[in-house]
Parts: C-alpha cells; sequence; structure tokens
C-alpha cells in the first residue's frame, strides 16, 4: 500500500474517535459484564462440591446450551465456569461491535455522503478503511484490558482471565478484517453488514454444532471461532491459538484494502441490481413486502436450518440423559424423570429460536425508522396514505413473518422429535411453536413502542431482545428468582406437553403486547416525520 493512500489517517482517526468513542461503551460494557458476573456470583451460587455436580450435569444433559456456550471443560471452578459461560458469548459480542464499527466508518460513510466531503481534503483512498479498521482494533484492545483488569480484581485467576479477555480481542480483530472485505463487496453498507454478521452467525452456530455432537477434534480447526475455543482458559491455557486469530486478521485485512482499489467509489465489487423503470407496488402492504423481501428469505432459509441443528438434538437428547451418571442418579432420587426433562428440553430449544425470530422481527420494524431517515417515507405519506396504516403494514409483515419463521423450526424440530422415540410427537413440537409466538410477538411489540413514539432512543429497540436472552438463557445458570425471569417474555410460554399447561402467563404477554403496540402507534400519530 502506497504511503500516499493512507494520508489523513491520523487526523481521520482521533476525530473519528472523539465523535464515535461513546459508542463503544456498549460493547466494552457487555463481554466485561458477563466476565466479572460470572466469578463474582459462581462461589455464592454453587458454594460445595454437590452442588457444582449437580450443575454440571444439568449442562450436559442439555445440548442446546453447548450450541452457544460451547464446551464446559471444567465448571467444578469458578474461573472454568467464566470460561464457559463468557468465552463464546463474549467473543460473538467482541465480533459484532467490530463488524458494526468497519461498516460504518467506510461504507457507512459513503452511503451518507460524509466519506464525499472527507475525500475533497487531503486524505489517501485508504485512510478511511484504515481508520475504520483500527477504531475496531482499539475497541476490541479496550474490551478486553477492561473485562480482564476488573475479572482479575473481582476474583478471577489473573492468567485465566487474560486470557479469556484475549479471546475477546482476538475475535473482534478477525472479523474487523471480515468487516473490511465485506465492505468492498456489499452493493451498500447493509449488504455489507448482512455479508460479515451471517458468515459470524454461520460459524458460531456451526461451532457449537459440532461440539455438541462430538465431532471430530480436527473439525474445531476449520473454524476461526473453534480456534478461540481451544486456547481453553482454566483448563490448559493454550496462548498460542491466538497467533492463528491474529495471522488470519492480518491477511484477510491486507485482502481488504486490496479489494478496495478494485472497486468504484460508492459501489461494491457485487453492484445492486438496477429497479425497474416503474414501480409495481401500489399499495403499503406490496411496499412492505418488496423491501423486506430479501431478509424474509434469507431469515427462513437460516430457520430451516435451525430447525435441523436443534431437531438433530432432540434425536440425542434421550441418549445424552441416561449415559450421564450424574442425571442417573437424579432420576433415581425422583427430583426428576427424563420425559420431564425431555419435553423441557423441547420448551427451551423453541424459546431459544423464539429469541432469535425477535431478532428477525425487530430488524423489520426497524426499517421504518430506516425509511424515515433516508426520506423515503415522507413521499409515500404525502399520498393518501394514513400514518397509522403505513405502520400498521409494517408491523403486519414484521408479526407474520416472525411466526411463518417459528413455525418452519418447528415443522422440522416436529419432523425429527416425532422419529427420535423420545416421547414428544410432531404435534407437540408444533404445538409448542405455536405458544412461544406471543412472545416473540412482545419483544417486537417493544420495539414498536420505542420507535413509534420516542424514535430518538432507536437502540433500546434491542433491549427487549438482549432482556430475553439473558432472563432466558443465562437467568437459570444464576438461579434467579422467578419475578426477575419473568421480565423474559418467553419465561411464561407454557410447557404443552404436561398435564393442564397453564396458559395464563400468554394471556399477560399478550396484553402486555397490546399495550406496547398503543403506545407505539399513537406516538407515531402524533410524532414529526422524520
Amino acid at each position: 500500500m502506497a504511503s500516499s493512500s493512507t494520508v489523513g489517517t491520523r487526523p481521520l482517526l482521533h476525530a473519528s474517535l472523539r465523535h464515535e468513542g461513546r459508542s463503544f461503551a456498549p460493547w466494552i460494557l457487555l463481554p466485561t459484564a458477563l466476565s466479572v458476573s460470572s466469578v463474582l456470583i459462581y462461589p455464592w451460587l454453587f458454594s460445595d462440591a454437590l452442588e457444582r455436580k449437580a450443575f454440571a450435569a444439568t449442562i450436559g444433559a442439555n445440548p442446546a446450551l453447548g450450541l452457544i456456550f460451547g464446551p464446559a471443560y471444567d465448571l467444578s471452578t469458578t474461573d472454568g465456569f467464566n470460561a464457559w459461560r463468557s468465552l463464546a458469548l463474549g467473543g460473538f459480542i467482541a465480533a459484532l461491535g467490530a463488524i458494526f464499527i468497519v461498516v460504518k466508518a467506510s461504507r457507512g460513510q459513503e452511503d451518507s455522503g460524509q466519506a464525499e466531503l472527507l475525500a475533497s481534503g487531503v486524505s489517501g483512498r485508504s485512510s478511511r478503511l484504515l481508520t475504520a479498521v483500527v477504531m475496531a482494533v482499539i475497541c476490541s484492545a479496550a474490551i478486553g484490558i477492561v473485562s480482564c483488569v476488573l475479572t482479575g480484581l473481582c476474583g478471577g485467576d489473573w492468567a485465566s482471565s487474560a486470557l479469556l479477555a484475549a479471546g475477546f480481542t482476538v475475535s473482534g480483530w478477525m472479523f474487523a478484517a471480515v468487516a473490511a472485505v465485506s465492505s468492498q463487496i456489499g452493493a451498500d453498507a447493509r449488504a455489507a453488514t448482512t455479508i460479515s454478521v451471517s458468515l459470524l452467525g454461520i460459524l458460531f452456530v456451526l461451532r457449537g454444532f459440532l461440539f455438541s455432537i462430538s465431532a471430530p477434534v480436527w473439525t474445531s480447526w476449520i473454524n476461526p471461532l473453534g480456534w478461540i475455543e481451544e486456547t481453553r482458559p482454566a483448563s490448559g491455557n493454550h496462548w498460542w491459538p491466538l497467533l492463528i486469530g491474529v495471522a488470519f486478521a492480518v491477511v484477510v485485512a491486507v485482502v481488504g484494502f486490496a479489494l478496495q482499489s478494485s472497486r468504484d467509489f460508492g459501489q461494491g465489487l457485487i453492484p445492486s441490481r438496477p429497479g425497474p423503470p416503474r414501480g409495481s407496488a401500489g399499495t403499503p402492504l406490496s411496499l412492505a413486502i418488496r423491501l423486506n423481501r430479501a431478509p424474509i428469505v434469507s431469515w427462513a432459509v437460516a430457520f430451516l436450518g435451525l430447525g435441523v441443528v436443534f431437531g438433530y438434538f432432540t434425536r440425542s437428547v434421550k441418549d445424552l440423559l441416561t449415559s450421564n451418571p450424574a442425571m442417573a442418579s437424579i432420576f433415581a432420587s425422583g427430583a426428576a424423570s427424563p420425559a420431564d426433562l425431555i419435553s423441557a428440553f423441547v420448551t427451551t430449544i423453541l424459546s431459544i429460536v423464539g429469541i432469535i425470530v425477535s431478532v428477525a422481527g425487530v430488524q423489520i420494524v426497524n426499517r421504518v425508522r430506516t425509511e424515515e431517515l433516508d426520506d423515503r417515507a415522507e413521499p409515500v405519506l404525502a399520498t393518501a396514505v394514513h400514518r397509522l396504516r403505513y405502520l400498521a403494514t409494517n408491523v403486519g409483515v414484521a408479526l407474520l413473518a416472525t411466526a411463518a419463521f417459528l413455525m418452519i423450526a418447528g415443522v422440522v424440530v416436529g419432523v425429527f422429535a416425532s422419529t427420535a422415540d423420545i416421547g414428544i410427537t410432531f404435534g407437540d413440537a408444533l404445538l409448542q411453536a405455536v405458544a412461544t409466538i406471543p412472545a416473540a410477538w412482545t419483544v417486537i411489540a417493544f420495539a414498536v413502542a420505542i420507535l413509534g413514539a420516542r424514535p430518538a432512543a432507536r437502540p433500546a429497540i434491542w433491549l427487549g431482545v438482549l432482556v430475553s436472552f439473558v432472563m432466558t438463557v443465562l437467568g437459570p445458570s444464576f438461579k434467579l428468582p422467578d419475578w426477575a425471569l419473568g421480565f423474559s417474555p418467553f419465561h411464561h410460554v407454557p410447557d404443552v406437553v404436561v398435564t393442564d399447561p397453564d396458559g395464563w402467563g400468554l394471556v399477560w404477554i399478550g396484553l402486555v403486547a397490546l399495550g406496547f403496540l398503543a403506545i407505539g402507534f399513537v406516538g407515531f400519530r402524533r410524532r414529526d416525520i422524520p
């Protein structure tokens, strides 16, 4: 790379950090909170060896948790628990933050017109991309430093905490490089983000799936996220796999800078197709469907794949339970039965699918605000289209799409479960998926309330997804009380397989969802556009 191509990087980096530095805070806070909370609460929750053994047995009997958190090498120590609970998930958060930082500071500026203004000054062609990558590198390093120091100060072993934190940092660096490449390939910032996040999601699920099915060891080395898992904090402390991650980040970043010289300003290597000479969307509904057609199709394929992954787990869960000595002692004491745990397992995996479904729904609803800010909603509302009708069609598409996604996953899981001889029929799995739909709709309704009444607080639309994930997936491992778990709408989804399931929870969250929708629609009718 010629030195002239990076002219102006230093002042641009300084200005960008002053302007965007505060946006790093959530990405630093989340992995740090995950790690610190683990070392603080684990000794209090599991104070003796018997409780720790029972907890390890429960984790080992639930492959769905392995899909998210990865292998539990040692749950008998605080640092081993922290590594299991934080390494994969914290690395995922760090990688996600790096992707958003790089895309926003590179292709996002081209889409908004800021890049053209910067290019009119003294700045080289590669200065913006270099600034974006360096910002992501700094943010990822900050995640590692802050999480390491605070975890160590709160009682974590310094060596294990440092390795865990380094895993967060290298995960961010790897996907900052991936985002640098996708920013050259995608037609715009949204396409570039979709490419990077999709790759991250696929690799994350693949990592957990291969572990959960006890795939050969070599499979972990074909996945960059598998390299981070092989560091094994607190149960091996292997630093050398991080060197592979750093090398990967350097090579992929170099590819990204090379590709930048091959594309036109404001365009991607994969250009967007020109639209028809005359629009065909004659109603707000057809417009909403057309705007969200590509993500709806992509999400549908993704949930078909998730259905296969989770459905495969249902075929092996019975063997996992019966082959686990600790679980056998639990069954012998009468504390639980295999049928109870299997039905609870199906409920759990469909709740996880429901949380992911809510991400898709919030993304569709978020498109309403994007159209406003891009000055495309105002011409539509200048016609005979009423505001409430415009919002209702977009919200309706989000609700119906999420219901369809859950049904797709439910059908696939039902097919696997009905042929696995685990006591779960196709109808049971499908009905459980139907019972999960209101919980996903509640999360979407919360996003509608924010976008309709307080669009300035737009980032808060993801709060419902975050709370649902924390309380549904992480809450039980911390033995949180029912009133705290109840903040997640998925906590109120009944297990339809048990005798006389309690459906009142669905009634209450349904009323909450209607309340959120009412707030959103009233606010949207009264506020200014955009």
